[in-house]
């Protein structure tokens, strides 16, 4: 797959760069999709939820009224869950939500990802950012220039570029990954992926890893 190469004005370069077939154009495999996209989404959560539950409640143990006689019903101490200040029957506790699945099936995941983009047209690659230094004014212009204002916007540059981060990262849906290390939900999460002409081929190699032709 052939794509037009614009430069940082938004304006078509004239030139072309190809998308490998094994990664832009792969049959889309939904369940790997899903599966990563619940990988990470689950490790985001950080499980530190807690409540007290009886026996770590502050009160006193002893029996509030005798068992009969009183016309009420039976009770036991303060710290009962039924009271007021009593604790939590089966509270949340501490635990960790991580989960894992093969490196294979998402290095899957991310290149139906980008297949399911590069059907929709949703990958645009252009020469260079052009953001040497910190400037929110600056991003926003780069947004504009390619009609992208207004659209959740995922960024992948070839190496960790500072500049373009701390620029883009107070502009509204505009996201700013190195690309060998954007996952499966950040491509999904995208409306339209911009991608730097160096970082192509990075993105490619990384994807194509381990890749088992068929015959």
């Amino acid at each position: 797959m052939k794509v037009n190469v614009y430069d940082t004005d938004g304006k078509d370069s004239g030139r072309k760069v190809n998308l490998e077939k094994a990664v832009f154009e792969a049959d889309p495999n939904d369940h790997a999709i899903w599966l990563d996209v619940r990988r990470i989404q689950a490790n985001m959560r950080q499980g530190t939820h807690k409540t007290k539950e009886r026996g770590e409640v502050a009160g006193s143990t002893r029996k509030l009224y005798r068992q009969k006689g009183t016309g009420n019903s039976r009770a036991g101490s303060s710290k009962s869950p039924i009271r007021r200040s009593g604790g939590r029957t089966f509270g949340p506790r501490p635990r960790k939500y991580s989960l894992k699945i093969n490196r294979k099936t998402q290095q899957l995941a991310r290149r139906s990802a980008l297949s399911y983009k590069a059907q929709d047209s949703a990958i645009r690659v252009v020469e260079n950012i052009g953001i040497d230094t910190p400037s929110t004014k600056t991003a926003k212009d780069f947004i504009a220039k390619h009609d992208l204002s207004g659209k959740k916007v995922l960024i992948l540059t070839k190496e960790s570029q500072s500049a373009v981060y701390a620029s883009c990262r107070n502009v509204p849906k505009v996201t700013v990954r190195e690309a060998t290390t954007a996952s499966t939900f950040d491509f999904m999460n995208a409306s339209i992926i911009v991608l730097e002409e160096a970082a192509v081929r990075g993105l490619t190699t990384s994807l194509k890893r381990n890749l088992s032709t068929r015959k």
